[in-house]
């Protein structure tokens, strides 16, 4: 029996899996040792959107006696892992490459790489666009003679929450390609639920961001443009799909 068509035993998968998780996490703890120096640093940058919008006065605060060394602490450990995204969906991929067909490893490959760009896409999205708004609003309707002094553990939570709400959201178009591709659903019938998907977008928001209709619509409206990127890219790929099992037939026929 040739090498191409060995049997690989539960055992040997599971070694593999070992293998690949090490990796990763190896990944993930040379990022972290190589940005843990910078760590306050990384923390004043990610809080220059609340700063900036604060009066004249208001500053950021540390409640608890160790939040000064953990909030940043945490921070770090959080952009290490979305650093390493890449490497470990990297990964996932080599370990589950071996049991894809030619035509799925092709699809796949694609999709990590769009997943990875998409989600980086979703956090500066909510960094540069969303978070100067929302902070802008809830700072100019503080009453009057409140002094806003935002706690810095409480503050890294809430943008945390929102980095991955806003990652997971741009998501939507590889979730719409992997629903179409194992054929759950079609584009067309995508298209006729589209009534539905805007009040599943604003309710999705409504869930994932503050209680406030700012952030609610600026997280259902990237949604809803990144529905339609989904469908229109899932018609291409049905349409070329239609084109080569026509081609395929073609060919059987005149055989």
């Amino acid at each position: 029996m040739s090498s191409s068509t060995k049997q690989y035993t539960l055992f040997d998968h599971l070694l593999e899996l070992r293998s690949r998780l090490l990796k990763a996490v190896l990944a993930v703890l040379i990022v972290f040792c190589s940005m843990i120096y910078f760590a306050n640093d990384i923390y004043e940058y990610v809080s220059k959107p609340l700063i900036a919008t604060m009066p004249e006065g208001g500053q950021m605060i540390a409640t608890d006696v160790a939040s000064s060394f953990f909030a940043p602490f945490k921070l770090t450990i959080v952009l290490a892992i979305f650093i390493a995204m890449p490497y470990i969906l990297y990964q996932v991929w080599s370990f589950i490459a071996p049991g894809l067909y030619r035509n799925e490893k092709r699809l796949v490959g694609p999709l990590m790489f769009g997943s990875s760009f998409l989600f980086y896409g979703g956090i500066a999205f909510a960094y540069f666009v969303v978070f100067p708004i929302v902070f802008a609003f809830f700072t100019s309707v503080a009453p009057e003679g409140v002094n806003i002094a935002t706690d810095i553990s409480s503050y890294l939570d809430f943008v945390l929450k929102l980095f991955f709400a806003f990652g997971v959201a741009f998501e939507i178009p590889i979730v719409i390609i992997l629903l179409c591709w194992t054929g759950f659903t079609t584009p067309q019938s995508l298209r006729l639920k589209r009534p539905y998907v805007v009040v599943g977008a604003f309710v999705i928001g409504m869930l994932l961001t503050p209680p406030d209709i700012i952030s609610q619509t600026l997280l259902a409206v990237p949604m809803l443009l990144l529905f339609e990127v989904g469908v229109l890219i899932s018609s291409i790929y049905y349409k070329k799909s239609d084109d080569e099992e026509h081609s395929e037939e073609a060919e059987n026929e005149i055989k």
